[in-house]
């Protein structure tokens, strides 16, 4: 093999490596738990938040939550006036708004994603 063969090769291995290590994360980030986030205090923040302000935030022990509205979805539970999940590895819930998003699917008056 000449220089170039040999160039060409090294640069080929190194895209596929890329490659795998790209695929890798996205599908990490993809099937990642929801991350806690800040949320507008309406009342008693919720088990893992504490209040700053007009805001709950999530310690550091915290799982996501979301303002509740009617019955929480599956995979999470009731505190105060939001749904927090319920463990690290329950799935994303938004709130509905007519039909789902594709890739989530249905669980009371919110959507949660599928995978």
């Amino acid at each position: 093999m000449n220089s170039y063969s040999n160039n060409l090769m090294k640069t080929a291995l190194e895209l596929f490596g890329l490659s795998v290590i790209l695929f890798a994360l996205t599908f990490s980030i993809v099937n990642a738990s929801p991350v806690p986030q800040p949320l507008v205090k309406n009342s008693s923040c919720p088990s893992g938040y504490f209040t700053s302000g007009v805001y709950c935030v999530p310690s550091n022990n915290a799982k996501f939550a979301i303002v509740k509205n009617g019955f929480c979805p599956s995979g999470y539970y009731s505190s105060s006036s939001y749904c927090v999940a319920s463990s690290n590895n329950s799935r994303l819930a938004i709130p509905r708004i007519n039909s789902c998003p594709s890739g989530y699917y249905s669980s009371g008056n919110y959507c949660i994603t599928s995978k």
